[in-house]
């Protein structure tokens, strides 16, 4: 359990920032270099490495070296356990919802 929850908070830690956030939604679905990535942001390069640090930890981005370039991806995997652990109070207050509507 405890193992589970310190993957929870990593990809919830990860996804905190703005920029992560960002990260994963333009990763998504296509694979870009780290100055791709970086050219789009007013921060250091060495900055933009920590970011993708923190995803590449938590499971989110998959890195794929190719020469003197390395390339990122979302990986959708890395939200499996975060989703499924979401889903649990989406149906709680799904419930709770329909209670007070037959109430109302």
């Amino acid at each position: 359990m405890v193992e589970h929850t310190s993957r929870i908070d990593m990809v919830f830690g990860a996804m905190a920032d703005p920029i992560r956030r960002d990260i994963l939604e333009r990763t998504a679905g296509s694979e870009l270099t780290v100055g791709q990535i970086a050219i789009d942001y007013d921060i250091s390069l060495a900055a933009v490495s920590k970011h993708l640090k923190v995803l590449h930890q938590a499971g989110l981005i998959r890195r794929r070296k190719d020469g003197r370039y390395q390339f990122v991806t979302t990986n959708p995997q890395g939200m499996r356990e975060a989703a499924s652990y979401l889903q649990q109070y989406e149906q709680f207050f799904t419930q709770r919802l329909r209670s007070v509507d037959e109430e109302v």
